[in-house]
């Protein structure tokens, strides 16, 4: 490969518009700012959509924002996730065009800013052939990303790219989706065409240009394109031929790249500017910590798009309809009537229709419920599980449910929901709970126990056990919570009760959108903590956790709270309590999603199993993967359809398929209700049994004789020590 020294290096260099006369130079430069234009337009166009959304009212730090989404975006962090080919695929696209983006940038700044202004030139000598050379990879790169891209597509086709709608029928106004096909190759064929005849052209002009020694000597500067020069010569393409192939290519190459450029802002490509600003605006506690209603608002939750905040309208625009969400949703895989991306892509159908106009409809025509295109069906709304799968995996950082439950406060509002859902949201505003049952009767599984409960509204205690209402009043979860008390008495924690001064902390009545309900739930519950004194709240239930954690500091509650897995774990790590009868056995963990995907609390479950002997087989989606039980979002109060299988059949199926399984764990009151009715349904009792977590630990601290009889401290013997381990 020849250096650039061997020539005069003003020399070394690419004459752009070289064989083109001044009226075809003129003709360009029009093209070109036309396409500018075009493009400007349609960026206020889509500006003044995001405008007519409403205030997120809350301050933004763009510094660090921004730093961090372009942290995101050059890692490809969130596109790798659970699709890695794909990810590379997109990181070679990615790169390849940035460089090919920043390469054309570089040349217009030379030719037409420093060089015309300043009278300086840089595009030349050893600059211009490092250049070339690096921008002949990039090119590959694209070019070979795009064609798995396609290949993918074509052949390969994974569910999660069919854009069949579990919402629509055909016939109704918005089933077809085979504009986002043709879109989607659209957007490909673009792509590699401008990436090849790019090649192309390079070819033909080195073919063009062959006598001159700083051209042709130097042409392996860019391999891939002196590569197919090599291929037209040997195909007897002379000089002459090459000047007007050249001179062809350059007009189609170049329309092609400025008609590109002009319709940004109205296809897919915009959604390289659209899911950056979606990462950069992203809240990291969109579905743990949902907005509160303002008091002076007019409306309850999302009515018409135009309710929508200015961020959820860019989170429309964002979505790459990937269909990781749409993969990820225990929703969708049960057959129900939701899929998180087309609830995305019939909004941003809606607010295209009815945003982008000069003027907006009048607001009946603004109504995001209902039947007719773009609006989504009351049904899809309450299939919803709200357990974040979709806001967890979705690589460009799109709220699914704090946009889904802002459109749920409506319906809840005009009373469209189930008439059982319904008669539960009653129940709780009239008795504090799901159950229907006296407040007094809230701590009544505590009689059971042979020591007495503090009532931390009466007496100081060091740890307050917030309940939750089904470890209160659920028979088989009562016997959980016994022995979780009787594991923090054993081991001297100073512990106690709201007892009929707790309420249902409100996180799935919040998430079912009745956001009345759920506030004044959580200031009776902050109101009662304020009457008691404690130093730190411990809770048994993931829901309670998270709500208390994440969503009651904004109504006055800032309380230290763990959930109980941290606690036992740190206990265990401190010699508080003791391992006396490692238990061996073959489990699988569950993980709850609010205790993990809301709160990242995957480690301490593990640990403890790890801690107390077990053998930990995890199921094929675990930790940030781990499929939903169903009972979230205030579905556990709602029928489901006749027939149809249940998520939590689905999970119990999933465990089946680990060999010698003798435990499902979990560490979730509803997980137990919800998995040991699955158990029985999916036909799987009798092969392994589900056990809370708790029950696990109980079992691991007590001593047992060989006889099977109590040890010495008079502490009743595990039953199940054996296997396969029966539930309680």
């Amino acid at each position: 490969m020849f250096s650039a020294d061997t020539f005069d290096p003003v020399q070394v260099t690419r004459i752009l518009f070289e064989g083109f006369s001044s009226h075809a130079i003129v003709l360009f430069y029009l093209l070109g700012f036309g396409a500018i234009g075009v493009f400007f337009y349609g960026v206020f166009v889509q500006v003044r959509k995001y405008r007519r959304g409403q205030p997120i009212g809350a301050p933004l730090a763009l510094g660090e924002r921004f730093l961090q989404m372009c942290r995101t975006v050059a890692s490809h962090r969130t596109i790798m996730r659970r699709d890695p080919a794909a990810g590379r695929a997109h990181r070679m696209i990615f790169y390849g065009f940035a460089l090919l983006f920043i390469g054309t940038a570089t040349i217009t700044v030379d030719y037409d800013i420093t060089s015309k202004l300043f009278g300086l030139s840089f595009w030349h000598g050893s600059f211009y052939l490092w250049f070339s050379l690096v921008l002949d990879f990039a090119g590959v790169a694209m070019i070979a990303g795009l064609l798995y891209m396609m290949v993918r597509r074509g052949w390969i086709k994974p569910p999660k790219l069919d854009y069949k709608r579990p919402d629509r029928k055909p016939g109704d106004p918005d089933y077809d989706r085979s504009g986002y096909r043709r879109e989607d190759w659209a957007f490909l064929w673009t792509l590699i065409i401008i990436g090849i005849t790019g090649y192309l052209l390079e070819a033909a002009r080195l073919v063009w240009l062959q006598e001159r020694p700083e051209v042709w000597d130097l042409r392996w500067w860019s391999p891939f394109g002196a590569a197919l020069a090599e291929v037209l010569r040997a195909g007897g393409l002379s000089a002459e031929g090459a000047g007007m192939l050249r001179s062809g290519l350059w007009w189609f190459h170049g329309i092609i790249a400025l008609t590109l450029i002009a319709l940004i802002p109205f296809t897919k490509v915009k959604h390289i500017f659209t899911s950056s600003g979606s990462l950069m605006f992203r809240d990291p506690l969109a579905a743990q910590r949902l907005p509160r209603q303002p008091a002076d608002s007019e409306k309850v939750g999302y009515t018409a798009i135009t309710d929508f905040t200015w961020k959820h309208l860019l989170n429309l625009d964002a979505c790459t309809k990937c269909g990781r969400c749409h993969e990820a949703c225990p929703a969708n895989a049960s057959g129900a009537p939701l899929s998180p991306r087309d609830v995305i892509l019939s909004l941003r159908e809606f607010a295209n229709e009815a945003l982008q106009k000069n003027a907006l409809p009048d607001e009946v025509k603004l109504s995001v419920h209902g039947k007719d295109g773009g609006q989504v069906f009351m049904e899809t709304l309450w299939s919803c599980r709200t357990c974040m799968a979709c806001v967890e995996i979705c690589p460009v950082a799109v709220e699914h449910v704090p946009i889904i439950v802002q459109m749920r406060r409506k319906l809840v509002e005009d009373g469209d929901m189930e008439p059982q859902l319904q008669k539960t949201l009653q129940t709780i505003h009239k008795t504090g709970n799901s159950f229907g049952e006296s407040k007094r009767k809230r701590a009544a599984w505590t009689k059971a126990l042979p020591f007495p409960v503090k009532d931390a509204r009466k007496e100081p205690v060091d740890v307050l056990w917030f309940v939750g209402d089904y470890a209160s009043f659920d028979p088989r979860n009562q016997k959980v919570s016994q022995a979780f008390a009787t594991l923090l008495h054993d081991a001297g924690v100073d512990f106690g009760l709201l007892y009929e001064g707790e309420s249902n902390a409100g996180n799935d009545v919040r998430r079912v959108g009745e956001e009345g309900l759920y506030e004044l739930l959580a200031e009776t519950n902050i109101a009662t903590l304020g009457t008691a004194s404690f130093k730190t709240i411990v809770t048994t239930d993931p829901h309670s956790y998270n709500t208390i954690r994440n969503e009651y500091p904004e109504f006055g509650g800032q309380y230290e709270i763990e959930h109980y897995t941290s606690y036992v774990l740190r206990m265990l790590r401190e010699g508080k309590l003791t391992i006396r009868k490692p238990l061996g056995s073959r489990v699988t963990l569950h993980d709850p999603c609010h205790l993990g995907r809301f709160n990242k609390g995957y480690d301490a479950p593990r640990d403890i199993l790890k801690a107390i002997g077990c053998d930990l087989v995890e199921m094929p989606r675990h930790g940030d993967n781990s499929f939903c039980c169903g009972a979230g979002g205030g579905r556990i109060w709602m029928p489901d359809p006749v027939g149809a299988e249940k998520p939590s059949q689905m999970r119990i199926k999933e465990a089946a398929g680990i060999d010698g399984l003798e435990v499902f764990v979990v560490c979730c009151p509803k997980d137990l209700t919800m998995f040991e009715d699955a158990l029985k349904t999916a036909g799987y009792e009798g092969k392994f049994v589900v056990r809370e977590l708790i029950e696990m630990i109980s079992e691991a601290l007590d001593e047992q004789t060989v006889d099977g009889s109590a040890d010495d401290s008079g502490t009743p013997a595990a039953e199940n020590a054996g296997a396969p381990l029966v539930a309680a």
